[in-house]
């Protein structure tokens, strides 16, 4: 199955606050351009089975977020995109880096259509903090935020608990274990790649292993 899904719009690594491609009217980010380039992508693979969905816009961000904006283009973006692909899905991302979609309980999103809008979320071991799940007990960091490295092991655990608990659909970031080039650097290794450098095995295999498991407690 594929997603497509909409990183920046000037091409380079995502992602900053002050990059300028967060949202609705930074520099690089022209409302109106990217639904145009939203709904072609929906026609262009329109009756591609293996396309399921499409993502609207990855992990909207800087200065320039705000809910009412939120509102105005993310439900007009889904509608061109159901009106160019009836079938596909229609994945929503919050604000914050897509840590945050606390507003939709307030106020649902508004849509002609139902039974394909998926809301997507971002959590990272680094979201709460960069040594929270290292120095804080793990049950109770896992309580705040669910209501490699040590912190990263932890983190992990409390992931796996509370996507068990609401039967939650989640991706791994990310397959790849190093790159042609990124970012000017050649051959750049991916530290977060569930591939090796060379792409010949498991970074860790008792990782890969653990993901097929679902935890019955949290290491203290």
């Amino acid at each position: 199955m594929v997603i497509l899904d909409n990183h920046i719009s000037k091409p380079g690594w995502c992602c900053s606050n002050l990059d300028d491609n967060g949202f609705f009217g930074d520099k690089y980010f022209d409302p109106d351009l990217w639904i145009t380039g939203l709904t072609r992508m929906a026609t262009l693979f329109n009756g591609v089975t293996n396309v399921v969905g499409m993502s609207l816009r990855n992990e909207p961000r800087g200065p320039k977020q705000n809910v009412n904006d939120w509102y105005k283009y993310m439900p007009k973006a889904a509608e061109a995109v159901h009106k160019a692909n009836p079938d596909v899905l229609v994945i929503l991302s919050g604000l914050s880096f897509d840590r945050d979609l606390s507003f939709i309980q307030d106020q649902g999103v508004k849509l002609t259509f139902s039974g394909k809008l998926v809301y997507e979320a971002h959590w990272y071991g680094f979201s709460d903090g960069q040594t929270t799940w290292l120095d804080d007990n793990p049950n109770e960091v896992c309580g705040r935020v669910g209501d490699i490295h040590d912190e990263d092991i932890r983190y992990m655990s409390c992931f796996l608990g509370v996507a068990a608990e609401l039967d939650l659909d989640w991706a791994l970031w990310t397959l790849v274990g190093s790159y042609y080039t990124r970012v000017g650097v050649v051959g750049l290794n991916e530290h977060y790649g569930a591939m090796d450098y060379n792409w010949c095995g498991a970074r860790n295999s008792s990782f890969i292993q653990r993901i097929f498991i679902s935890p019955v407690s949290l290491p203290g």
